[in-house]
C-alpha cells in the first residue's frame, strides 16, 4: 500500500508541474529507462548464456533467458586450473595494490590538507604536475624492467599503487571535514600530530576511505592492459588474462578448426565458446559483493571530488 501511494502522490504531483517540466520528467524517463535497457541486456544476455547449452548459444537461440539450462560451464570453471589461478592472482594483486595504494594516499592527503605545512604550494603543485605529464608505456616498462619486476606480481602491486587524483580527492575531504580548530584542541590537550592522525583524523576519514577502496578494488580488479604489459608467467596471470585466452580461442574461426581437421580442436572451442559467459559472470562477483557495503559513501566521494582546493 505504501508503494503504491507512493507512486500515485508521484504521478499527482507530475500532474501539477507545468507543461515543459512534464516534458522533462518525460523524456528524462524514457531516455533513463533506454539507458537501463542498454546496460542490463548484455549482462542478463550472458547470465542466460552461462545457464544455456553450447548448442542454443552457438545456434543463437538464447535472446533473454536461459535454453536447454545446464550447470557444465560452471563445472568447467571449477575443474578448469587456470581459472582458479588466475581468480587468485586478482584477488592478491587487488587486496595489495589496494591496501599499499589506500595507505598512501592518507600518509600523503593529510600533511597536504594542513595550513600550516611548510611548503605545502609546492608539495601540492609537485603532486598536480605528475597529472599533466608521464614518461608514457615505453620508459614505465623499461623502469619496471630495470628494477627487475617484469614477470613479478610486485610489477602490479608496485606500479600503479598511487593516484596524484585520488590523493587530492582524500586532501579535500581532510580540509572540509576536520577543522583547524580540533587539531589546535588535540595539541592543548597534548596530543601530537601523528596521534591525532591515527586517533582522530582516520576514523572520521571511514567515508572517504570507503570510496577510495572502491576505487582502486574496480581499477585493480579490472586491470587487463598493465598485466598484459608486466606479466609473463602464466601461473602469474590476473583472471582477466585468462579470459582474454578463453574468448581467443572460442572465437578462433570455423574455417580453421575444419582445415586443422582436429576434433580435439572443436570439442575445445565449442566448450570455451560456453565457459566464457561464466567466466564472466564469476569475474564479476567480488565487485557485485563489495560495492552494496560501500555505496552509502560513493555519492558523497564524488562530491567530495568536485570540491578541490
Amino acid at each position: 500500500m505504501k508503494k503504491h501511494r507512493t507512486h500515485t502522490g508521484f504521478f499527482k504531483q507530475i500532474k501539477r508541474e507545468s507543461k515543459p517540466d512534464r516534458f522533462f520528467y518525460f523524456f528524462n524517463i524514457l531516455y533513463l529507462s533506454i539507458a537501463g535497457v542498454v546496460v542490463l541486456y548484455p549482462l542478463l544476455y550472458s547470465l542466460a548464456c552461462s545457464f544455456s547449452s553450447t548448442d542454443a548459444i552457438i545456434q543463437g537461440r538464447v535472446v533473454l533467458w536461459p535454453v536447454e539450462f545446464t550447470l557444465d560451464s560452471y563445472k568447467a570453471v571449477l575443474q578448469y586450473g587456470m581459472i582458479g589461478t588466475g581468480f587468485l592472482n586478482s584477488i592478491l594483486y587487488c587486496v595489495g595494490a589496494t591496501i599499499t595504494s589506500v595507505v598512501l594516499l592518507l600518509l600523503a592527503a593529510y600533511p597536504l590538507s594542513r595550513r600550516d605545512l611548510p611548503g605545502k604550494k609546492w608539495l601540492t603543485y609537485f603532486f598536480v604536475v605528475t597529472m599533466f605529464f608521464n614518461g608514457g608505456i615505453i620508459p614505465n616498462y623499461i623502469l619496471m624492467s630495470q628494477l627487475n619486476l617484469i614477470g613479478s606480481r610486485w610489477s602490479l602491486i608496485i606500479a600503479f599503487m598511487f593516484s596524484c587524483y585520488n590523493m587530492i580527492i582524500v586532501k579535500s575531504y581532510f580540509q572540509t571535514s576536520i577543522p583547524q580548530g580540533l587539531l589546535d584542541a588535540a595539541h592543548i590537550d597534548g596530543c601530537n600530530d601523528f596521534l591525532f592522525f591515527l586517533k582522530m583524523a582516520i576514523p572520521l576519514a571511514k567515508p572517504v576511505i570507503a570510496v577510495m577502496v572502491l576505487f582502486n578494488m574496480v581499477s585493480n580488479w579490472n586491470g587487463y592492459f598493465r598485466a598484459l604489459l608486466y606479466l609473463t608467467d602464466p601461473e602469474t596471470f590476473s583472471l582477466q588474462q585468462v579470459l582474454r585466452s578463453i574468448l581467443f580461442v572460442a572465437s578462433m574461426p570455423s574455417e580453421i578448426v575444419s582445415a586443422v581437421g582436429d576434433s580435439n580442436i572443436q570439442s575445445l572451442q565449442n566448450l570455451l565458446e560456453q565457459l566464457r559467459y561464466a567466466v564472466l559472470m564469476v569475474g564479476m562477483i567480488p565487485m557485485m559483493l563489495v560495492y552494496p557495503f560501500v555505496q552509502k559513501f560513493f555519492v558523497k566521494g564524488m562530491m567530495i571530488g568536485s570540491l578541490k582546493e
